[in-house]
């Protein structure tokens, strides 16, 4: 069975390659309705199986606005992620034994082979799955807990409410597998580095600060959570008051001790902590960061290759902007201009409340703009709402720069831009627009909320995670917005510059940091050198990139490969390209890896010069 299977993900790799050829191979003349019929039994397979792991991903089902399994955590057990495993390989054997892809029609074989690379990445996932730290600065359960229940359980009925509770009273052993799986990594050497302990420490902390685990008079984040939650509630005071004793219980019994027991096994974890930084010291570390670099850039690129692309978009960026230095006559060198950016007043708001609500008030105005202007580049725009907030106090200190949150299908739920406000010097001025533009509109929010408005697309590929695309996307918009006017600030061009000149180096130093040893104060110094970004804000990066290998190549790997489509597809249809149509071609497939994408645009061209020379090139 196991050499079947390996076949089996070996076919459906080699289909993705070839996926773009394939496609135009397929005859055009097959039969309607035996093509229907198959196609719709694929779909429905497609529809059961997303069903099937939404029932072992609770976390998953909230994110989307149900109340499947809405009082319980993901089971990050062994035995848990080993069930998921096995899900995964028999609906990967039963789509490939049961359907014709040859049978069926262009978007169904379209989700086909996405089905098949996405099931492969999930098989090759859990081979890898003790290289990773449960607990760190950026995604560990000690803040992504909270955060969830914060931002993503509504509570809208009694039933939410008491399912809140269960979450709560769930935390005890979901830390307790934490645990384990931490002990389990320490054993193989996987322990991480000595700079993430205080981050985690100090969020945890956080969490059990205030009422109802200490004589504070303020309340902790979670019991002020749920208690503003049932507060909207159209329930007698007796209830309310009878709920919030149960939350203050579970948070008594169960969570407190359950942060206690984390906090007490990181405290002493972190006594076998070094500072060695990258993925190479992992077993089989070259191996695994090789797979990572496969899931994160949809490609066969090496970290020797991705290394050398970073390079040349650094002294390439460099150059342009030596070109606002001349219209903003500057005199200096490049490295002098860097330092004037990171320190003068004019670039940043004050430290204080003030200047965050004007942060705030501006990141708004800003998506508010390029939304009046979006029916000149798309066609297709999103239905869901965007509201812009600061990271909450309890993970600001070790959270990103900022992040997006998605909206619910049905718009119930808006999609959120954080953006992290804890210090103001690390959040200037001149990135505001290109920031605002990536994580809201026409980045993140356009292209998640319009995923999850198409009704027509199977709903594992709404949720499929290709991090090249959407990422890739979300760097697209920032230029894009210069395409249409934006950015009129010399300043604000050099920050659009900026922020690509921070993925470019993204390139550089996480293939430095994971392939090529370097310390993480070596990646420090190398942002510092070639980018503005101040020293607080270049740590914070550094350290991300630590915890998350190759991750952060995704955004320039995809952004380059969508302008290469957009340029090729406007060189081949020259005065019948449109732009709107381009966007609407890239949009509606959802997030897909970066060679089915071609392989849309490829069909695309191909269809539209088709239309063209059949009316004329009318």
């Amino acid at each position: 069975m196991i050499r079947k299977l390996a076949c089996q993900a070996a076919a459906f790799a080699a289909c993705a390659l070839l996926h773009g050829c394939i496609e135009s191979e397929v005859p055009k003349a097959s039969a309607a309705a035996p093509e229907a019929a198959e196609s719709a039994r694929a779909n429905e397979l497609f529809a059961r199986a997303f069903e099937a792991r939404l029932q072992l991903k609770p976390e998953l089902a909230s994110t989307l606005g149900r109340r499947d399994n809405y009082d319980r955590w993901n089971d990050l057990s062994e035995a848990g992620l080993g069930a998921y495993n096995d899900l995964i390989v028999a609906q990967l054997e039963e789509l490939t034994t049961t359907v014709d892809r040859a049978a069926l029609d262009a978007d169904t074989r379209l989700s086909y082979d996405l089905f098949g690379e996405d099931a492969n990445r999930e098989i090759e996932k859990f081979r890898w799955r003790h290289h990773s730290y449960p607990v760190n600065q950026m995604s560990g359960l000690q803040s992504s807990v909270p955060a969830f229940l914060i931002g993503i359980h509504r509570i809208e009925t009694l039933a939410d409410a008491r399912a809140y509770i269960g979450r709560l009273e769930g935390i005890a052993p979901l830390f307790a597998e934490a645990e384990r799986a931490l002990d389990l990594r320490a054993k193989r050497g996987i322990i991480p580095p000595k700079f993430v302990f205080p981050y985690v420490l100090d969020d945890a902390r956080n969490v059990i600060s205030g009422r109802p685990f200490d004589d504070s008079e303020a309340d902790s984040v979670l019991l002020e959570d749920f208690c503003s939650k049932v507060a909207a509630l159209d329930l007698s005071t007796e209830r309310r008051a009878e709920l919030v004793a149960a939350a203050e219980r579970a948070l008594v019994e169960h969570v407190g001790p359950a942060y206690g027991s984390l906090i007490a096994a990181v405290a002493a974890l972190e006594k076998q902590a070094n500072t060695d930084d990258g993925a190479w010291k992992f077993p089989d570390g070259a191996a695994y960061y090789a797979y990572r670099l496969r899931a994160m850039t949809t490609t066969e690129l090496t970290a020797e290759q991705i290394h050398q692309i970073g390079l040349d978009e650094v002294a390439r960026i460099h150059a342009e902007m030596r070109e606002i230095m001349q219209r903003v006559d500057f005199e200096g060198s490049l490295d002098e201009f860097f330092e004037f950016m990171r320190t003068d007043p004019q670039f940043y708001y004050p430290e204080t409340e003030a200047g965050r609500e004007q942060y705030l008030e501006r990141a708004t105005a800003l998506i508010d703009e390029m939304r009046s202007r979006l029916d000149e580049l798309f066609v297709t725009l999103p239905r869901a709402e965007i509201v812009v907030k600061a990271v909450e106090p309890f993970r600001e200190k070790s959270a990103g720069k900022a992040f997006y949150q998605r909206a619910t299908p049905d718009g119930s739920r808006p999609g959120v831009y954080y953006a992290n406000l804890y210090r103001m010097s690390d959040m200037p001025i001149y990135e505001m627009e290109a920031l605002a533009f990536h994580e809201g509109i026409p980045g993140h929010h356009m292209q998640r909320a319009i995923t999850n408005e198409l009704e027509s697309l199977p709903e594992f590929r709404k949720q499929m995670s290709a991090t090249a695309y959407t990422e890739g996307w979300g760097l697209y918009s920032e230029e894009l917005a210069k395409e249409i006017g934006f950015y009129s600030d010399p300043y604000a061009d050099f920050g659009r510059l900026s922020m690509e000149l921070w993925r470019a180096c993204r390139l550089v130093v996480d293939t430095g940091i994971h392939a090529k040893r370097w310390s993480r104060e070596q990646a420090i110094e190398y942002l510092m050198q070639n980018t503005p970004a101040p020293r607080g804000a270049a740590v914070k990066a550094i350290e991300r990139y630590i915890v998350t290998p190759g991750q952060a190549t995704a955004y320039t790997i995809g952004k380059l490969k969508i302008m290469e489509l957009r340029e090729r597809a406007r060189e081949q249809l020259a005065e019948d390209f449109d732009i709107r149509e381009f966007h609407d071609v890239v949009l509606r497939s959802g997030p897909v890896t970066l060679g089915a994408l071609e392989g849309q645009i490829e069909r695309y061209v191909e269809d539209k010069g088709g239309r063209s020379q059949a009316t004329g090139g009318k």
